[in-house]
C-alpha cells in the first residue's frame, strides 16, 4: 500500500499506512487482554539441520537484535518511494520526508513520556547515545556505574572521574550502594549515575525510581539504559525520575541502526556538537586574518540538531517510531503478561533440569524480562549453543554478552581461556565455568518456540550431542570431518 501524499501543501504530515497492521488484542479474560505473538520478519524462515532436513528458525537471540515486527517494515516499505533529503530541500519529497522525520521525533517523545522541556536525539544506537551523553559531560563531572553494566554503559566514560560499583545482591542493596558512593564525593562537582532498566545477561530489573531519587537527593543526575527494557516494559521519563534514556531501535523490533538519546537539554546544549558539520550549525562565516589566512566563525544550533550532524537516518527514526505505535497499540499490558507467563515457563523448565544452574543477581524469583543465563554441567556454553543451532533450529546465544564483569561475577570465573568447544566444563565443585547460554524473546515469540527450546534442552543434556564439534575461529561448529 503506498504512502498517498498531501494535497494541500507540501509540509502536511505524511501518512504512511502499512498492508499489515500489528493484530489487535484477543478477547479479555478476566480483564487482561490476551495477545498472541506480534507479526515478525522471518517468522516462516527455515534453516537447515546439520543432521538432515529443515525446520522453521526458532529465533530466541532477541536481547542482541529482535527481529523487524511486519508493522515496521510496511510503513517503512510504504514511505520509501517517497524518500529524500531531510531538512535541506525545497522539494516536496525533502519536506514530505522532513516533516515525517520530525513526526517521528514527536512519536517516540510520547512513547517514552518525555517531559516538556526534553530533547530527544535521533543517534545510531544505544551505545552512541552514551558515547554522546559522555561527550556532553561537564568539566569534572564524576561517574558512577556497577560493574553490573553493559559495555556500552561501562566504557564510555573515558574522559570522566569513572567510580564502578560492586556487582549489588538485592534492588535494596544497589540503592545503598549508590547512597554510600555519592555521599563519598565532592557535593559541589557534578555527577552522572548510569543503570540499566533491565539486565542484558539475567533479565532482572532493576529499581530505576529508587535509583533516581537516591541519584537526586546527592545532587547528581541519572542517566537510564533501556536498551533491554523498552522493548518489554512501558518507559517514563516522567514516572522514573531518570535525567535522560538511552535505546536502541534494533532491539524495539526496528532495524535500520538507529537509537534515542532523550532527556534534560542543558547539559546538551552547553556541549561543543557530537559531530561538526551540515546541520549542526546555524551560520558560519570565514574570519579573515592577516596575510590571505583565516578561521571559522560559527553558530551552532542549540536545539536536536546540534548533535544531529549529517543527511540523518529518516528511515531508521521513521522505522522506531513505527514499532513504538506498533507496541501502544497491540496494548502492552498484554504484551508484558504474555511474555510473562513465558518467562514463567522457561524458568520453570530449566529448573526441572538439575544440570542447568540459571544466572541471577537478585535471586530466581526477582522480576525479570524475557532474558535468561544459564550454564549446564558438564557442558561448555559454545557447545550447548551450537548443538541447539545445528540440530534444532534454534538460534540463541553464548560467551559474555558485552558484559565480562557482570558474567564473570555471576560465574565465579577469572580470565582463563575459553575451553576446546566439546571439552567438558567442570564439575560443581571445580573450576567456574567460563561462559553461559543466553536465551531471550519477546513479543514475537510463538509459544513453540519456548516449548522446543526447553525440550533441545533436555534432550541434549539427557541423550548428549548427536554430532561431534570442534573449534573453528572463535566458534563451535559441527565437526563434518
Amino acid at each position: 500500500m503506498s504512502v498517498r501524499p498531501a494535497t494541500a501543501t507540501a509540509t502536511a504530515t505524511p501518512s504512511a499506512p502499512s498492508a499489515r497492521r500489528a493484530p489487535a488484542p484477543a478477547a479479555a479474560d478476566g480483564g487482561v487482554c490476551r495477545p498472541g505473538p506480534l507479526a515478525v520478519l522471518g517468522r516462516d524462515v527455515t534453516v537447515p539441520l546439520a543432521t538432515g532436513g529443515e525446520i522453521g528458525y526458532a529465533a530466541l537471540d532477541y536481547a542482541a537484535s529482535a527481529p523487524a515486527l511486519q508493522r515496521v517494515w510496511d510503513d517503512v516499505a510504504a514511505y520509501a518511494p517517497y524518500y529524500g533529503s531531510v531538512h535541506r530541500g525545497a522539494g516536496y519529497l525533502s519536506q514530505l520526508s522532513t516533516d515525517l522525520f520530525e513526526s517521528s521525533r514527536a512519536a517516540v517523545r510520547t512513547f517514552l513520556d518525555c517531559r516538556e522541556d526534553d530533547q530527544l536525539l535521533f543517534t545510531r544506537s544505544t551505545t552512541d547515545s552514551l558515547n554522546l551523553l559522555a561527550s556532553a559531560l561537564p568539566a569534572g563531572c564524576r561517574v558512577f556505574v556497577f560493574e553490573t553494566e553493559h559495555h556500552a554503559s561501562l566504557l564510555p566514560w573515558r574522559g570522566a572521574q569513572l567510580t564502578v560499583l560492586d556487582a549489588p545482591r538485592t534492588p535494596d542493596g544497589a540503592v545503598r550502594a549508590l547512597e554510600r558512593a555519592l555521599a563519598d564525593r565532592d557535593p559541589h562537582g557534578p555527577a552522572l549515575v548510569c543503570v540499566t532498566g533491565a539486565s542484558n545477561v539475567t533479565g532482572e530489573l532493576w529499581p530505576v525510581r529508587e535509583l533516581a531519587a537516591a541519584a537526586h537527593a546527592h545532587g547528581a543526575r541519572i542517566v537510564l539504559d533501556a536498551a533491554q527494557l523498552a522493548p518489554h516494559h512501558p518507559v517514563s521519563l516522567r514516572e522514573t525520575g531518570a535525567d535522560w534514556v538511552a535505546l536502541s531501535g534494533h532491539k524495539l523490533y526496528a532495524p535500520f541502526g538507529s537509537g534515542v538519546l532523550a532527556g534534560r537539554a542543558d547539559w546538551l546544549r552547553a556541549a561543543e556538537p557530537y559531530l561538526a558539520g551540515g546541520g549542526a550549525s546555524r551560520t558560519v562565516a570565514r574570519r579573515p586574518e592577516g596575510g590571505g589566512t583565516g578561521g571559522l566563525d560559527v553558530e551552532w544550533h542549540t536545539t536536536e540538531a546540534r548533535h544531529e550532524a549529517g543527511s540523518p537516518n529518516v528511515i531508521g527514526a521513521y522505522a522506531i517510531a513505527s514499532a513504538c505505535r506498533a507496541l501502544t497499540e497491540a496494548g502492552f499490558p498484554g504484551l508484558v503478561a504474555r511474555e510473562q507467563r513465558l518467562v514463567a515457563e522457561v524458568r520453570a523448565g530449566l529448573a526441572d533440569i538439575p544440570q542447568v544452574r540459571v544466572l541471577s543477581l537478585f535471586g530466581d524469583d526477582a522480576p525479570r524480562v524475557g532474558v535468561l543465563s544459564f550454564t549446564v554441567d558438564g557442558w561448555n556454553s559454545s557447545h550447548v549453543a551450537a548443538a541447539l543451532s545445528a540440530e534444532y533450529g534454534i538460534g540463541v546465544r553464548d560467551g559474555l554478552f558485552c558484559a565480562h564483569p557482570l558474567v564473570r561475577t555471576l560465574l565465579g570465573a577469572g580470565r582463563g581461556e575459553a575451553a576446546e568447544c566439546g571439552a567438558p566444563e567442570p564439575a560443581p565443585g571445580g573450576s567456574a565455568p567460563l561462559n553461559a547460554v543466553r536465551v531471550s524473546f519477546g513479543a514475537g515469540t510463538p509459544d513453540e518456540h519456548i516449548a522446543r527450546f526447553l525440550a533441545a534442552v533436555r534432550e541434549l543434556v539427557r541423550d548428549g550431542a548427536r554430532l561431534r564439534y570442534r573449534t573453528e575461529g572463535d566458534r563451535c561448529v559441527p565437526d563434518r570431518g
